[in-house]
């Protein structure tokens, strides 16, 4: 006991009651500051409340010791006094406990709400992830898809554009060709003559249908393989 620091036990019931007042009053103030502290959500205090609980530890061995020693010390006049005084020192450092037990306990809630708020986070934080990776997966898709559109309707116009080309020279070929027979009547050439010069109209006319169903095959091709 104090002497109870030393290791040497106290010689009589008041040495140790008034190491008792002494603990009480540290006891005592030490709960409060961790109220306060607990109130003010300022630092966790727990070297404080290491320190409480060493002193609440010295309370309680002093009121076993003081119980033990009023019994055989006192002399039967003053048992009745120290009694009372054992009683609420007793009562006192039961008091002081169960605050210190509710505070103890409150902080223990706190650290489990905060470890449990730690781990949605994390949870959440991994969560947010998938999410964004989903998000730009897509995102890629629906510029692939646009660059696609964009190539197929390029496409497209240039395909509209040869055929175009291929009807505008169709109808060039039609001009000629009136013309030509209109020469060639007008100069009297022969029938053999003219009959070259209509299986050479239809050879060209030939060409001209191959190109444009060449220009539709490839304009197929290519919006096949931009919808793949």
């Amino acid at each position: 006991m104090a002497a109870m620091g030393s290791g040497v036990a106290p010689v009589t019931l008041s040495d140790v009651y008034q190491q008792a007042r002494h603990a009480l009053l540290r006891v005592r103030d030490g709960l409060e500051r961790l109220e306060r502290l607990e109130s003010t959500g300022g630092a966790s205090g727990s070297e404080l409340a290491q320190a409480v609980l060493r002193d609440l530890a010295q309370l309680q061995q002093s009121s076993v010791e003081m119980e033990r020693l009023w019994r055989q010390q006192m002399p039967r006049a003053q048992r009745d006094l120290w009694k009372r005084k054992v009683e609420q020192v007793a009562e006192e450092s039961d008091s002081l406990k169960l605050g210190l037990d509710k505070y103890l306990s409150r902080q223990h809630r706190r650290q489990v709400e905060a470890q449990e708020r730690a781990e949605l986070f994390r949870r959440t934080n991994g969560e947010t992830a998938t999410i964004l990776q989903v998000l730009d997966e897509e995102a890629q898709t629906m510029q692939s898809v646009q660059r696609s559109s964009t190539m197929l309707d390029e496409a497209f116009a240039t395909g509209a554009a040869v055929l175009s080309k291929y009807s505008e020279q169709r109808e060039r070929l039609k001009s000629a060709q009136r013309k030509a027979l209109d020469i060639l009547n007008t100069v009297g050439l022969s029938n053999s003559m003219l009959r070259v010069i209509e299986r050479r109209i239809r050879v060209d006319k030939w060409i001209s249908y191959v190109g444009m169903f060449l220009t539709v095959v490839i304009v197929i091709s290519v919006w096949k393989w931009a919808r793949g």
